[in-house]
């Protein structure tokens, strides 16, 4: 279970870190705050895991993951401002993600509610 996992707590613990820092259109890192992509390569990274930079090709690399299969830790993606994949987040467990979002900054949100849930394209695990 990734939950009891050494590597997903310190993941979380950084994941946490960030919650109510503001959005920042290509911010990614802590001295520019975060957008979607950089706030997710971020935290991985911290983790030693090096993802791409954008949403787009971050949903390329890993291996695909069925949302009923979703495990802490798991990439989540959204078509949000544009046609295919546009915002990624880090699932949390309990059908909810953890992402830089441009209305409250990094936050977390379920997977499923009125807005994600229409917008949800897939899943990716990389760790």
């Amino acid at each position: 279970e990734a939950l009891d996992d050494p590597a997903f707590a310190a993941l979380m613990e950084e994941a946490t870190k960030y919650i109510g820092w503001p959005y920042v259109w290509g911010g990614s890192s802590p001295s520019t705050s975060f957008d979607c992509s950089g706030y997710v390569r971020y935290v991985f990274a911290k983790s030693g895991i090096d993802l791409p930079r954008s949403a787009d090709e971050q949903y390329l690399v890993g291996q695909k993951i069925g949302k009923h299969n979703l495990q802490p830790g798991d990439l989540v993606f959204f078509q949000t401002y544009e046609e295919g994949v546009s915002h990624s987040g880090i699932y949390i467990g309990d059908g909810k993600f953890i992402s830089a979002t441009s209305s409250s900054g990094v936050a977390i949100a379920s997977v499923n509610d009125s807005y994600w849930g229409e917008r949800y394209i897939g899943a990716k695990r990389v760790m």
